[in-house]
């Protein structure tokens, strides 16, 4: 099997495992102590499933603490965020499904490396 290529962000990195047409799986590597941004999907869902680490995750108003094989429902439109707040690097499963996947469907509301 090819080897997937790691996107690499401020806060950590992600690696697309999968893509079809209505859904896409990504592996979510957080370094320790780094958040993503506060953002929300206007034609997507997603469902996180920690593999790793802790992870403090936002949903809407709730604030949910997940560790290995729990795992969280992202509504379209609900506004979420993903932290590491542990002290090893935090891995999340994230499968998106809806009517457009793209990168460019995400509305950052607040972002601490400065992409709001």
């Amino acid at each position: 099997m090819k080897e997937k290529k790691a996107e690499k962000r401020p806060w950590g990195r992600y690696t697309v495992l999968k893509s079809a047409e209505n859904y896409k799986v990504k592996s979510i590597i957080v370094k320790p102590h780094q958040k993503l941004s506060l953002q929300l999907h206007e034609r997507r869902a997603e469902h996180w499933i920690c593999v790793r680490g802790k992870m403090l995750v936002t949903v809407g108003d709730k604030k949910i603490h997940l560790t290995p094989g729990e795992h969280v429902f992202i509504p379209k439109k609900a506004k979420h965020r993903m932290e590491n707040t542990g002290d090893a690097l935090a891995e999340i499963i994230e499968v998106q499904t809806g009517d457009y996947l793209g990168e460019d469907d995400i509305k950052r509301l607040e972002d601490i490396y400065g992409r709001a």
